[in-house]
């Protein structure tokens, strides 16, 4: 038995010409290089084109809606004294505590007293010269009075002498006259007359002189002793002042020195709060600080109920992003309240009627409340929107979105500026 062969499937193929061979490589190798170039293209647009896809799990995406917009501040705040000043050292010395923290004390009651023997010397050294002084104004009074009495003396003498120089030409007038004296005794008198006048009228001029100058020495002397007496008034003042005592009655709150410590100038003691007045003191956030203004009105809720309270101070500092406020009760303060208690606040700014709003997030700072990405069919696309007043909650639409758009509010700033994303699992 023979075996067969494949010479029967063979066929005999006729060699291609070099030119056919060349094209047919061409062909192949230009379909390729077009399809690298599509290919190419097709990532180049899909990455210039928004095409890139971000997970939705990793954004919040809200829906616009039309109602009314309440515009409040919502914050926690803890109870603190109206009034709860701090006594401090007016001078250097031993301080001797009369109270400890939490001591109910009376208006005026002696607290704490502060031994300062500088002060209490410097009293007596400035007293002692008060003393001085003052003899020194007596003096000069004394001495007033003296000069006086003796210019009132001459000026009573110059007078007798001048009635005397009258009656004496007169008499002389009279006898000559009469023939019983001669002319020249009468001129005689007549000059007397004149020398008495004149020495009137100088001793006049002397006793205005006298009592202005005397005057003018009582007085500079008298001005000093008030100078000095004013001196020793205020370091009396602060010698009373050693005695810290109650401005109110009130209870004694943090003591900031121990019994018998010897502190410095200005140095801070200790605390007085007054019981009778309490306040609110809250925190919000700097961007809120602006629509704050005092006597807004406002809400407290505690574990005891709610109470009705308006703003009484707003702080111009910011610290940390946020601004300090307080709040004051306008009904009749509740029962119960203590330092440090915990109470939430609601603040009512305005409300906005049937307006468009979305959900307030990060994308109202990033494109500062001119842009938003809005969501269609699984594509983020970049909108420009302009916003009105905002809420904690919300943010007024004016112009870019309608209702039911849906805004993502929160992860956007992963988009870059992208003019448009593609969101999977959306």
């Amino acid at each position: 038995m023979s075996i067969r062969d494949t010479s029967g499937q063979d066929q005999t193929i006729t060699p291609a010409s070099p030119f056919a061979r060349k094209r047919r490589q061409w062909l192949i190798g230009g379909a390729a290089g077009l399809v690298l170039l599509l290919l190419v293209g097709w990532l180049v647009i899909a990455w210039s084109g928004g095409s890139r896809s971000y997970d939705a799990s990793r954004l919040r995406i809200a829906e616009v809606t039309r109602g009314d917009l309440v515009r409040d501040i919502s914050a926690d705040g803890r109870i603190i004294a109206a009034n709860s000043p701090t006594l401090y050292a007016i001078a250097g010395g031993t301080v001797t505590l009369e109270v400890v923290a939490g001591d109910v004390v009376k208006k005026d009651q002696a607290l704490a007293v502060i031994d300062s023997p500088e002060l209490r010397s410097e009293l007596a050294q400035e007293e002692a010269t008060l003393a001085s002084l003052e003899a020194e104004a007596g003096r000069a009074s004394l001495d007033a009075q003296i000069a006086r009495s003796a210019a009132r003396q001459s000026l009573d003498k110059a007078e007798i002498d001048r009635q005397a120089a009258e009656r004496d030409l007169q008499r002389n007038k009279t006898a000559f006259e009469g023939g019983a004296v001669a002319k020249i005794d009468v001129a005689r008198a007549q000059d007397e007359l004149k020398k008495a006048e004149l020495g009137l009228a100088h001793a006049r001029r002397e006793f205005t002189l006298q009592g202005k100058g005397a005057g003018l020495d009582s007085r500079n002397k008298q001005l000093l002793a008030d100078r000095q007496r004013a001196v020793v008034n205020e370091l009396q003042r602060q010698v009373d002042a050693l005695t810290l005592r109650a401005p109110f009655d009130g209870q004694v709150g943090q003591v900031l020195v121990d019994q018998r410590a010897n502190v410095a100038a200005n140095t801070p003691v200790l605390g007085v709060v007054d019981l009778t007045r309490f306040e609110v003191e809250i925190k919000v956030p700097e961007s809120f600080a602006r629509d704050l203004a005092i006597g807004m009105p406002a809400q407290l809720s505690g574990g005891r109920g709610e109470y009705a309270a308006k703003v009484s101070a707003v702080s111009p500092e910011v610290v940390n992003g946020e601004v300090t406020g307080r709040l004051r009760f306008t009904d009749k303060q509740p029962p119960g309240l203590r330092q440090n208690q915990r109470m939430r606040a609601r603040i009512l700014l305005d409300t906005r009627e049937d307006v468009l709003q979305v959900e307030r997030g990060p994308f109202l700072e990033q494109g500062g409340g001119t842009r938003a990405y809005v969501v269609d069919d699984g594509t983020a696309v970049l909108t420009q929107i302009r916003t009105g007043v905002s809420s904690l909650g919300a943010v007024e639409i004016l112009e870019g979105l309608q209702v039911g758009d849906r805004v993502v509010v929160s992860g956007s700033d992963q988009f870059g500026d992208a003019p448009e994303v593609r969101i999977s699992g959306d």
